[in-house]
């Protein structure tokens, strides 16, 4: 009876673990991957989208969110350790092992592709595109300067896909919000790569936040504007009105505020203005809601 008591504790204990493992804990990697999937969804329904398509995209972005945690960890086992801010992640610290952290990324792949196949043949296509992406990202970090690029796609992929569920099609209104999307993954990494800039110059990783150097900050500015123009002009392509704009005028000033938090350079500020990221995402996801309802009364 002991032993099964045990047992049973030694399991909650490792579901801990990779609980940990798929950051769980800490839900702004999926709420950074759903609202793109959700602005997606709502310019390509002109609404409301289907309840299921819309289902499926918050389980498979919550799902993938998560197998990209492990995968990541898998892929910087050997450097986590030495970074102050993912030094006590489960892999670093030898809770999880390498193996368990792969077969986590395949249970999670596998869960999200099985909802992927209620939706239609292209959309299923488009969804191996998906795990590679989300697969190859974690290991870009050792050969180019520009990994966020990658992760902005992996992150940006549900727009194309979230058009073909709906529309069974990619009109380039999708290929223009997916670059915006990209935009802002570069936009939002490389602040969070401010965090981690000393840790990784001394142990060799490479990221935006290295690359633009002391340039960093007028260079987010500038891809702020930029995302902010291809979101505005989304909105052109897709006939929305003032109550859409006026979410665009909220989210430049979330981005003048972010400006304010890295404006030293500090750790703090600079995860705290990686966080605020949501709250853009969120504005914008409300303008499209309201502008639509407004729109339909």
């Amino acid at each position: 009876m002991n032993d099964g008591l045990t047992s049973a504790a030694d399991w909650r204990t490792r579901l801990g673990h990779y609980w940990r493992l798929i950051r769980a804990d800490r839900p702004i990697g999926i709420y950074l991957l759903l609202w793109p999937a959700l602005w997606a969804l709502w310019l390509a329904a002109d609404g409301i989208p289907p309840w299921w398509i819309l289902l499926v995209f918050v389980l498979g972005t919550a799902l993938m969110r998560s197998a990209g945690c492990a995968i990541n960890d898998f892929a910087d086992r050997s450097f986590d350790g030495r970074v102050e801010r993912t030094a006590q992640r489960p892999l670093a610290t030898g809770l999880v092992s390498a193996r368990e952290a792969i077969m986590v990324f395949a249970v999670l792949s596998l869960l999200a592709f099985a909802l992927v196949l209620t939706l239609n043949a292209k959309t299923i296509a488009h969804s191996f595109v998906a795990v590679g992406l989300a697969a190859f990202y974690p290991f870009t970090k050792r050969y180019t300067n520009m990994p966020q690029l990658v992760l902005g796609a992996a992150f940006g992929w549900a727009v194309p896909m979230a058009f073909a569920a709906v529309q069974n099609a990619i009109p380039p209104l999708a290929w223009v919000l997916f670059a915006a999307t990209v935009l802002w993954a570069l936009i939002y990494d490389t602040m969070y790569a401010m965090v981690d800039r000393d840790d990784d110059l001394r142990i060799g990783i490479k990221s935006t936040a290295i690359l633009f150097g002391r340039n960093d900050r007028p260079v987010i500015g500038v891809l702020q504007l930029i995302m902010l123009g291809l979101l505005w002009w989304v909105g052109e392509m897709a006939g929305r009105g003032p109550v859409f704009q006026l979410a665009l005028l909220v989210g430049g000033g979330l981005f003048l505020y972010q400006q304010w938090l890295i404006r030293a350079r500090e750790r703090d500020g600079c995860f705290r203005a990686f966080l605020n990221n949501h709250y853009f995402g969120l504005v914008v996801f409300l303008g499209l809601l309201v502008d639509y309802q407004w729109s339909s009364v």
